[in-house]
This record gives C-alpha cells, structure tokens and sequence, in this order.
C-alpha cells in the first residue's frame, strides 16, 4: 500500500458509505469507483458493515487485499439495525467521529458522502474541520421510503426531509442520478439563490463486463428477459402482461427471467397469466449475468411510477444496453424514456392499458429485430453509463473541490 503521505499535493479524500464493501452493491458501486480514482490521490473509506457479511473471513481478506492493493484505506465498522432509529444514530455518532479525526489525522480535504446517512456523518464533520462536503445523494431517499410504502409520510418523514434541506444547503457539489431531478433540486425554494453545483452521474455499468453479446441464433424463437429481483418497485404483473401480448402476436415466443430468490412468487404469478408453458426461470451469478442477457432479443424494467423515482437509474438498464439489449422501460422515471425513445435504443410507455403495452410491444418487436439496434445500444451505453465515465465525472469534482485544475 502507498503510505499516508503519498500525493500530499492533492487534499486526500474521506468516502463514506453507510452500505458495506462486502455488499455486492458496495463493491460494484463504490469499490470499483475508488479503485480507478486511487492513483495519486489519499483515499480513506469508512463502511458499515454487516455482521452476516463480516463473518466470512475469506470475503473479508478478499476485498481487503483489493483495497490495500489500490492504496484505499479501509476503516470497516459494525453496522446496527434494530432498534431502527437508535440503531441509525448510534451509527452516525461513531461514524461521524471517525470522520473527525480520519480528516485531523491524515489532513483530509474533500468529504465525499453516499446518501443520507452517510451525510449526517458528513455534516457533523464539516462543521468541526474545513473538508468540503461532496452530498453524493443518489435519489431522493425519503420520498423513496414514503413512495415504497416503507414509511408513513409522518414525523420520520420530516426529520429525513429536513435533513435533506440541511444537506443541500451544506454541500460544496451535489451528485444525483438524473437530469429530472437535478432540475427538481434547482427548483427547490429554500435554495433560491445558493443552488449548489450539480453533476449529474447516473448508476453505471462495468461495460467490461457486460459487453456486447453474440445476437440470438435466427433458429431461437423470439425471448424476451428480465433480470434481478422484483422487490419493491419494478412491476412484475405489468411485464407478465407485455409477454403475454407479444404471444398473441408471436406464439413462439419465450419469456426469460434471470432471478435468485423470488421464483417461487414469479411462478404462481406466470401460472395466474397462463404463460408458465413459456416462460423459463434460471439463477445466475453475477458474472454470468451477461451471457444470460445476451440470449435476449428484448428486456423489460417497468419501474412503479412515483415522485421519488424521477431520481432514479436502474442498473439493467446500463447493463442491457451495454450488452447491445434493447428495453422496454417507462416514463416518470428519472430519465429512461428520455434515452429509450430520444436514443433508439427501447420503448417507453407512458401508461399501461392493454392497449398501450400491446403498441409498445409491436414497437419493440421491430426494434430488436432491426440489425443496427444492438451496436447502437452499445455505442449508448459506453456514451452514458460506463464505469470510466462516471470516474472522469467524479474526478473533475475532486479537482474543483480542491480548486485545482481538472
């Protein structure tokens, strides 16, 4: 590992995460990202991680070697989850003084939250050094909890918002994940004014990896995909009826659902539409989700429309593309149909009556069957979603952080 002291001409860089590195989502969404932006830079980490997740040693070395290797400093803590509330603030308070004296210790320029919680730490740690504060809030995190039905939109729901309100009128740069709500933020009363600057960094892709597939054999009838898992959002009985109206159309079609722990349900679900004879459910790890993707001529992610989803980007949807996948999305969240319709690369729907999921799926019928779709999903995927983009992004924030060119 380079020592402490390396790149002193650049102010060193406080990450915090309140999600694990031992996390799939922490090592594909943070990890990946701070080992492309670690050569010539001091980058200290703090993580929250899992008991469940610290129990497995050999993970645990696995992404310790990989950070040491990047010359990161890890500085792991034991995430508390219940109660829920108390267990959130015992968080914050020992993350928030980590934070202090990580930024007194090493001479930490730039703190550089991951969403909410990771802000409160932040914020506290601001207010007691001179770090600039980089809000990296992903989506509108409150709403999303209100909107999924997590929350009631009750004394909870107010304090989260009025920390948002806090956090906004700190920051020294805001990173969000759309051009929808960007707008959304600068429209904001209380920042009439002081709108601080905003990058707009969707969630990417590693494009190495979900790279451009070999198409389908003309032998294979037409498969339409989904892949991961349904949980909250996506809208399960919504893209079970799309394929059950491209059978009416093409009776040779097949369904592909790629997911590891809800088949049970997306079973009983096919069987209520009568497609179950079509339709084929398969488990996959996550570095054989690209070949999965590539045996699709089309994918679907119909996301529940709600206020806190215009700062939303779906992961699938940069890996479809990126593996030259055309998609069936909807409009109301974040971006997509933007991209879908304005890039050629999907369909949107604006609604969903049979009759406008029935238009949609003969547009996208024609579309992945046009032999010029999946290089130009590529080409938009590497244009909008990829790894090294969302890098160049974060490391022009840096510099201007630290006023320094980039």
């Amino acid at each position: 590992m380079t020592s402490a002291g390396a790149g002193r001409s650049a102010p060193g860089i406080l990450y915090i995460s309140y999600d694990g590195m031992l996390e799939p989502l922490g090592q594909s969404q943070v990890v990946a990202y701070l080992e492309k932006l670690a050569p010539g830079r001091r980058i200290h980490l703090i993580s929250f991680e899992k008991d469940a997740d610290w129990a497995d040693v050999a993970a645990r070395a696995a992404i310790r070697h990989r950070l040491d290797r990047a010359g990161i400093y890890w500085h792991p803590k034991r995430y508390h989850k219940s109660p829920s509330a108390p267990a959130t603030a015992y968080d914050i308070a020992v993350g928030s003084a980590q934070a202090i004296r990580l930024i007194r210790q090493h001479k930490l320029g730039i703190i550089h939250a991951r969403s909410y919680v990771a802000a409160a730490m932040a914020l506290a740690a601001k207010r007691l050094t001179s770090a600039a504060f980089l809000f990296d809030m992903r989506g509108f995190w409150a709403d999303e909890r209100v909107d999924g039905g997590l929350w009631p939109r009750g004394r909870l729901y107010r304090t989260a918002k009025s920390l948002e309100h806090r956090f906004l009128l700190a920051a020294d740069h805001v990173v969000t994940l759309t051009h929808a709500s960007a707008k959304e933020i600068g429209g904001f009363d209380y920042l009439a004014g002081r709108v601080p600057p905003i990058t707009v960094i969707p969630t990417c892709a590693d494009l190495d990896l979900f790279s451009l597939q070999p198409p389908p054999p003309p032998s294979q009838p037409f498969t339409l995909g989904y892949v991961g898992s349904v949980g909250t959002w996506y809208l399960l009985d919504e893209m079970l009826r799309c394929f059950a109206l491209l059978r009416r159309r093409d009776p040779q079609a097949r369904l592909l659902v790629v997911n590891r722990s809800e088949q049970d349900m997306i079973r009983q679900r096919c069987a209520a539409f009568g497609i179950l004879d079509a339709v084929e459910l398969t488990a996959a790890e996550h570095g054989d989700m690209p070949r999965q993707i590539g045996r699709m001529y089309a994918a679907m992610a119909l996301i529940k429309p709600a206020y806190s989803k215009i700062a939303s980007a779906p992961t699938k949807l940069a890996e479809y593309l990126g593996c030259g996948v055309p998609c069936l999305g909807n409009s109301g969240v974040g971006d997509m149909a933007e991209v879908l319709e304005g890039r050629q690369v999907g369909v949107s729907v604006n609604g969903f009556t049979d009759a406008e999921l029935a238009e949609a799926m003969d547009r996208l019928l024609d579309l992945a069957r046009n032999p010029a779709t999946r290089d130009r999903c590529r080409e938009v995927a590497l244009d909008l979603f990829s790894l090294e983009r969302g890098v160049e992004a974060y490391a022009r924030i840096y510099a201007s952080l630290s006023g320094a060119e980039a």
